[in-house]
């Protein structure tokens, strides 16, 4: 029965996504899996975190969508989400809810704690951070640089990053309590700012030094996309592999790492 509750849910969420251009064909495929996954093997803590992450980031990236217009040609993914993007945001998340189902342990739940922590860190450093008035920095050495240009920080961004990460460590403590599951707020609030924090500056940094980035041959800008002003770009940096999915799933890892560590400080 859990499956199909997940899969109905999952449904119901991706149709609507898909009808708003959230979630693009292959994504809402691949939003129906993982929902019906994250539901039928755990229950409403991952489903709900998942939806927590997806809702939020969703509103976010629609605010201000005029701005952020020209800013998503230079992006690799853009506010419509494809297969690739939904599964390195919450692919290692589902993984994580099916080695619990087989294998129960709080360490798959700090993992996924600090995974999803710091997708939504990320995400609402972007998108909120595209909107500071302010030019954002180099993680690197504080150069600065353009809007969107991947490696970049901001008080602003950095700011959204730790609410969010809050948001899904207190989010996650209440779905918790509601599935029975046994859980303390401070814990789970501290390792969701912990990894978000780690996850969200560790992507700036690999998007900075090691994501794969092109030159534009028209305009000049440095960015993550193939083709841009019309014409094919030139790569000027990065590993070939790194692309930006690569890199949302490294820091992924980092930030599920960080969260379980504090988690085992705490614990202590």
């Amino acid at each position: 029965m859990d499956w199909l509750i997940g899969a109905a849910g999952a449904l119901i969420v991706a149709g609507a996504a898909y009808r708003k251009r959230s979630l693009s064909e292959s994504g809402a495929a691949a939003a129906i899996l993982m929902g019906t996954i994250y539901y039928g093997a755990g229950n409403v803590f991952w489903f709900g975190t998942l939806l927590l992450f997806f809702i939020t980031s969703t509103l976010l990236s629609r605010y201000g969508k005029q701005r952020k217009a020209d800013l998503e040609k230079s992006y690799a993914k853009t506010g419509r989400r494809d297969a690739g993007q939904v599964f390195a945001n919450g692919g290692i998340g589902m993984v994580l809810c099916l080695l619990n189902a087989w294998f129960p342990s709080d360490l798959w739940v700090f993992l996924f704690i600090g995974v999803m922590a710091t997708v939504t860190a990320d995400t609402w450093a972007t998108e909120v951070g595209s909107l500071s008035r302010k030019p954002p920095r180099s993680v690197l050495n504080g150069k600065v640089l353009t809007a969107g240009e991947s490696g970049g920080v901001s008080w602003v961004g950095s700011t959204a990053a730790a609410v969010g990460s809050i948001l899904i460590g207190a989010g996650g403590w209440l779905l918790a309590g509601w599935s029975g599951m046994n859980a303390e707020i401070l814990p789970c609030v501290l390792a969701a700012l912990a990894g978000g924090l780690v996850g969200a500056f560790a992507d700036s940094y690999l998007g900075a030094t090691l994501q794969v980035m092109y030159r534009c041959r028209v305009c000049g800008k440095s960015v993550e996309v193939s083709h841009h002003c019309g014409e094919d770009t030139v790569r000027n940096r990065g590993a070939a592999w790194m692309s930006n999915d690569a890199v949302n799933l490294v820091s992924s890892l980092l930030g599920g790492a960080a969260a379980y560590g504090i988690a085992v400080l705490i614990a202590l």
